[in-house]
């Protein structure tokens, strides 16, 4: 072919996200000169169509998704209130937009509104790709719900990254009749294998080489479950006085959350590491993992984190089709924290080994994944994904 073809992910943004962080390794892997990305996000500095794009402030992948080829387009951020103009926004963007094969829309809350567009286009695949398994409270969750009813009607193709994905998203019958592609978010599994050289030199790096080392990835909003995360942490501290928390990640609840281990009186035990660009390094330093989460999709991090051979502590919520190992153990959150402090002190020695092969083995391997992709975005064929 004389040029690539082009794919338009409709994401909320580009920051360092699960799923932003899914499509970067796919992107990263894929045969640029074959298929190219281009992305379409959400700004509240962009209040209606025409409105100049670069008002929006650069994020995480931005750069780097200019420097591999891809266009980053910008829409209005969806306030419920702006319906009609959100509407009108994504109309106008698709009427001067057909170079698409496909659009795969991961934002599943307002699919519903342009992916119809998108078609009308003349694009000839449209894709609406649930990535999570839960919603948020209050006015957005119900609109949320409402707009996604009828979503399994309006799109070509189903993806969810698990059943529970798939089943919140496009109702369980949908899921049930076969109509849903399941497909676990897969990650660059070989970057994060386990690496002692690494591991010392990191930990010597952080200044944490004797000390047990609990390591925590994911935005700080309400879905990560921060508050009772750190309620863990702050009754492990009282068993193992030589502990540390380390918290990757960024977020509207950061500075409440810095602010809660300041009034337990951990603050000086706790880093948080804001995003970082390379979080394999991170995860070598960590004696274990814990996700307390309220709900997910399926989780890259804990993918991640049983890549680089951790014990890993996680929310009963949290979709059993995420367990690769026997690395991972389920717990409730309606338990008290020290139930979960117990645990983590259960696995004070566990020795750490190379997962890859069993990653590769259970599709968690983005280097294998992306060969699916490919005949998915060029032939329309998802029997290999």
């Amino acid at each position: 072919m004389d040029r690539p073809i082009r794919i338009l992910h409709v994401l909320g943004g580009t920051g360092a996200g699960g799923a932003e962080s899914r499509i970067m390794d796919l992107y990263r892997e894929m045969d640029r000169t074959q298929i190219q990305f281009d992305f379409l996000v959400h700004s509240s500095a962009v209040k209606r169509a025409g409105d100049d794009p670069a008002k929006r402030e650069a994020q995480f992948f931005d750069e780097e998704i200019e420097r591999l080829g891809g266009h980053i387009y910008v829409l209005p951020k969806f306030k419920v209130y702006n319906y009609f103009a959100y509407r009108r926004a994504v109309k106008a963007f698709f009427a001067g937009h057909h170079e698409f094969q496909v659009v795969q829309g991961h934002m599943t809350s307002t699919a519903s509104i342009y992916l119809p567009p998108a078609k009308k286009a003349g694009i000839p695949v449209t894709v609406a790709h649930s990535r999570n398994a839960g919603v948020e409270g209050g006015l957005k969750g119900i609109a949320t719900r409402v707009l996604r009813r009828n979503l399994y009607r309006i799109a070509d193709h189903c993806f969810a990254c698990s059943r529970l994905a798939g089943i919140d998203v496009f109702g369980r019958a949908w899921v049930e009749a076969g109509h849903v592609k399941i497909i676990h978010n897969a990650i660059d599994a070989g970057k994060f294998t386990y690496r002692p050289e690494k591991r010392a030199a990191m930990r010597e790096q952080l200044g944490i080489a004797d000390k047990f080392v609990v390591g925590h990835v994911g935005r700080f909003n309400t879905q990560k479950n921060h508050p009772y995360l750190i309620d863990i942490f702050a009754e492990f501290v009282r068993m193992e006085k030589d502990a540390v928390l380390i918290l990757l990640g960024d977020g509207p609840d950061r500075k409440r959350m810095e602010d809660k281990c300041g009034a337990l009186g951990i603050r000086d035990k706790v880093l948080f590491a804001g995003n970082q660009r390379q979080p394999e390094d991170y995860y070598q330093a960590f004696d274990i993992f814990l996700l307390p989460s309220f709900h997910e999709g399926l989780p890259g991090v804990l993918v991640e984190a049983q890549a680089a051979g951790l014990p890993c502590l996680v929310s009963d919520t949290v979709t059993e089709e995420a367990r690769a190992t026997d690395l991972v153990k389920y717990l409730s959150i309606e338990q008290p924290a020290r139930v979960w402090a117990e645990e983590i002190m259960a696995r004070r020695c566990c020795e750490r080994r190379n997962t890859y092969e069993e990653l590769a083995g259970s599709g968690f391997d983005v280097k294998i994944q992306v060969e699916g992709y490919r005949e998915f975005y060029l032939y329309g064929d998802d029997s290999k994904l």
